[in-house]
């Protein structure tokens, strides 16, 4: 039916549409601060890594206030209701139907512990997933590091996972660790750029990803129902 065995979401951006709400807690802490404000862009750019490296990327001339950034966003996104998180649409039906198709799920996320824990609960989609490696687990993305404790600690081999994710650095962590990737067009980065790094696809929802990953790759390329990145 299909080559996985385990299929590694991101979260940000993902899973759940919660990017607008990131770029606004790091653009309102750079504010509170009296410093540079990042652009969307720039904000979305380091969607992904853990937070301390996020900050240090996004303000390198404010090294010596990264604490102050980290602990700025922090209470920033625990405060900022007028920005909504929503799931994306069809989320925990193709989770639900990928499960009971007998593949693991799994999570690799720049959100430290707290964070991620806090919202597999609040969605009700914890059930679904069988490893979950964040931040304080592993070295930050594009590090393949998360990805390959999941591997080994699932017994699955490089040739049955794929990641999932919406931003390059999803893709060059996959890259790096030598596992399948797929990009999803809703998040953080553009097709274009998701591209960049050779996924098998991008797709533009959850139903397309699911047809994706339940359907031989070269069935879909003969119909052009998904064109290959590559």
């Amino acid at each position: 039916m299909n080559k996985f065995k385990l299929v590694i979401f991101d979260w940000d951006g993902t899973v759940m549409d919660s990017v607008p709400k990131i770029v606004t807690c790091l653009q309102n802490t750079a504010k509170q601060l009296g410093i540079d404000i990042p652009t969307e862009q720039q904000a979305k750019d380091v969607i992904g890594l853990s937070l301390t490296k996020a900050t240090e990327a996004l303000f390198p001339a404010h090294l010596h206030l990264n604490d102050e950034l980290v602990a700025g966003y922090k209470a920033q996104y625990r405060e900022l209701d007028v920005t909504p998180t929503p799931l994306f649409a069809d989320v925990e039906t193709v989770l639900n139907q990928l499960s009971d198709a007998g593949m693991q799920l799994a999570v690799a996320t720049g959100k430290g512990r707290e964070g991620i824990d806090r919202l597999l609960k609040e969605s009700g989609l914890g059930k679904y997933f069988v490893n979950v490696k964040c931040s304080d687990d592993a070295k930050s993305k594009p590090s393949p590091d998360m990805l390959e404790q999941i591997l080994r600690e699932q017994d699955i081999a490089e040739r049955d996972a794929v990641m999932i994710g919406d931003s390059q650095l999803d893709m060059a962590m996959a890259n790096a660790a030598g596992i399948a990737c797929i990009g999803v067009s809703f998040g953080a980065h553009s097709k274009a750029q998701l591209e960049q790094h050779t996924p098998l696809c991008v797709v533009d929802s959850y139903q397309q990803l699911l047809q994706v990953l339940t359907t031989p790759l070269a069935v879909l390329t003969h119909q052009h129902q998904i064109q290959p990145a590559v």
